[in-house]
């Protein structure tokens, strides 16, 4: 599913983020990538999506190999995943239901595929009641599910999470990992990093 073989990452300057890195992670597996702020776990995470490219190294993800992955080609890989931050970056203009289908509506889905999908998604991260609420209607946590709602709208087989608890208190914390649980045992790998080593 997501194999890294002896990877490594050297800015521009020589700063190193990531030395030698070999893992993988098998299919339906939910691993934690846990590490101090600065330890290069976004990093890692963006060489997964091809961000960032590496210096050194193989990696693969869901059957493509992202080493050696044209630009051009980029765009399908990014389909395969879904990619949850720490800011959830929402589109202010756009409520709930829009921030999601927005997602569907760029991959050129049918108006009733939209609407179902969207509908199935705010089910799920269990936000029906803040539908046509705005992003500056919503708590950090709601604008979290938002965002990981949004992220699954295409389906994908890896769910990637950067500190998506970063700004949360402990509560909203749990529920958030609580529906993370619930996507990765729907058969989603999913692989989140945190600085916090108590979750």
């Amino acid at each position: 599913m997501i194999k890294l073989d002896n990877v490594s990452l050297v800015f521009q300057g020589g700063s190193v983020a990531i030395s030698n890195a070999s893992v993988a992670v098998n299919e339906g597996e939910f691993v934690y990538l846990v590490g101090h702020s600065g330890s290069g776990k976004t990093s890692l995470l963006k060489l997964l999506y091809k961000e960032y490219v590496a210096t050194h190294g193989e990696i693969e993800v869901a059957n493509i190999d992202v080493s050696s992955l044209p630009k051009w080609k980029i765009p399908l890989l990014r389909r395969k995943i879904g990619i949850v931050t720490q800011e959830p970056q929402l589109l202010e203009n756009r409520n709930t239901y829009e921030n999601i289908s927005f997602a569907l509506e760029v991959m050129g889905s049918l108006p009733e595929e939209i609407d179902a999908k969207t509908s199935t998604l705010l089910d799920l991260v269990e936000l029906n009641e803040s539908a046509y609420k705005y992003p500056g209607q919503l708590s950090g946590g709601e604008q979290t599910r938002v965002s990981i709602a949004r992220a699954l709208a295409n389906n994908p087989s890896v769910l990637l999470c950067d500190e998506p608890t970063g700004n949360l208190d402990p509560d909203l914390s749990i529920q958030i990992l609580s529906l993370l649980e619930k996507i990765n045992r729907a058969g989603t790998t999913v692989i989140m990093a945190t600085h916090d080593s108590s979750i």
